[in-house]
């Protein structure tokens, strides 16, 4: 059975990568470091419009979310996938909407007259990624706009929603706002710890939307981080995948399942006390271009398979597929002309 129109409604902050290849020179006039990720300051502020105008730069609809939804939409039917959250009223946002055109994504953004549209310049100097993030009109993303009818009606529509976890840092109340939706009529509601900080600075607003949590997802470093955070005396990675699969759950007619990838490692899966691990897709290192996006292309693809009501291990095999794919592009990518997805044999 086809899955209906937008099925699936994602909320983050969208972002413009900027990404282009660069020297030690690029990386010396604006003091980075080759291999990091920052927020932008008043000196980094110039990078932005001297990649797009002399550097060979490519655009792409960026910020976690905004991945995750382009790689679910690539999966799935047209028309299966809405992505909201704030731009500026600006150029920036102008290529945000025809990157995602490309990629068939519908959006519904929040258009801030004040501020510039998110942007992550991202420096690249062989293996290593610089990136500067700027998040600008992603960070006045409000609940008004989720609440107003027409956002709202999109809502009611979607039977899957995805929560990236850096919206904790912009509009916690938004979040929650679907994650009581999504209890309230036993919808599917998949969240992702998204990066290390969540668990340990915005902890208290994690912790209010952990107990809608129907899916998380997140890596070994922010598990380990949340354990710590919270107290949990291990480093063991299957029993803090066990921990947050335990925690309280407001809509006990769906068994919280809790996700854990390792990279190259196996993918960990908590489910009712138990423990089950998927080995990842091999690959050559000679064909590994760029893993930034990897997290995000494993959300997309497991979030496409439960909207497709695939089994959890198809979902989990498909999140893995696609994750493979998109460590052989550049940026959080998914290569053109599609490919279809196959389910491996396990």
């Amino acid at each position: 059975m086809a899955p209906q129109e937008f099925a699936l409604l994602c909320l983050e902050n969208p972002l413009l990568d900027i990404q282009a290849f660069g020297g030690e020179p690029l990386l010396q006039k604006y003091g980075l470091k080759p291999n990091d990720a920052i927020l932008a300051e008043e000196k980094h502020l110039g990078i932005y419009e001297d990649l797009l105008n002399n550097h060979d730069a490519k655009l792409i609809a960026g910020g976690g979310a905004q991945n995750t939804a382009r790689g679910a939409q690539y999966l799935l039917p047209p028309n299966s996938v809405v992505y909201l959250g704030g731009v500026g009223d600006d150029k920036y946002a102008a290529i945000l909407h025809d990157a995602v055109k490309t990629a068939g994504l519908r959006v519904e953004y929040r258009v801030d007259k004040t501020e510039k549209t998110g942007r992550c310049g991202v420096v690249i100097t062989g293996h290593n990624r610089s990136m500067v993030t700027d998040l600008g009109a992603a960070n006045h993303y409000d609940l008004e706009h989720l609440k107003s009818p027409e956002i709202w009606k999109l809502v009611e529509g979607a039977t899957h929603y995805f929560v990236g976890g850096y919206h904790l840092t912009v509009c916690p109340p938004a979040a929650l706002a679907l994650a009581e939706e999504a209890a309230k009529n036993n919808k599917v509601f998949v969240f992702s710890l998204s990066a290390p900080f969540i668990p340990q600075f915005f902890k208290e607003p994690l912790d209010s939307t952990a107990p809608y949590w129907d899916y998380v997802i997140g890596n070994e470093t922010e598990a380990l981080a949340y354990a710590e955070s919270h107290g949990l005396e291990t480093k063991d990675i299957k029993e803090i995948a066990k921990a947050l699969a335990a925690l309280p759950k407001k809509n006990t007619q769906r068994e919280r399942v809790a996700i854990i990838t390792q990279g190259t490692d196996p993918t960990i899966v908590a489910v009712g006390g138990k423990i089950e691990e998927f080995p990842v897709h091999a690959i050559e290192a000679s064909k590994i271009n760029d893993t930034t996006g990897a997290g995000d292309a494993f959300a997309a693809g497991f979030t496409a398979g439960l909207v497709a009501g695939a089994s959890l291990a198809q979902s989990i095999d498909q999140g893995q597929w696609l994750a493979k794919l998109s460590i052989q592009e550049l940026g959080p990518s998914y290569p053109f002309p599609k490919q279809t997805y196959q389910p491996s044999s396990q």
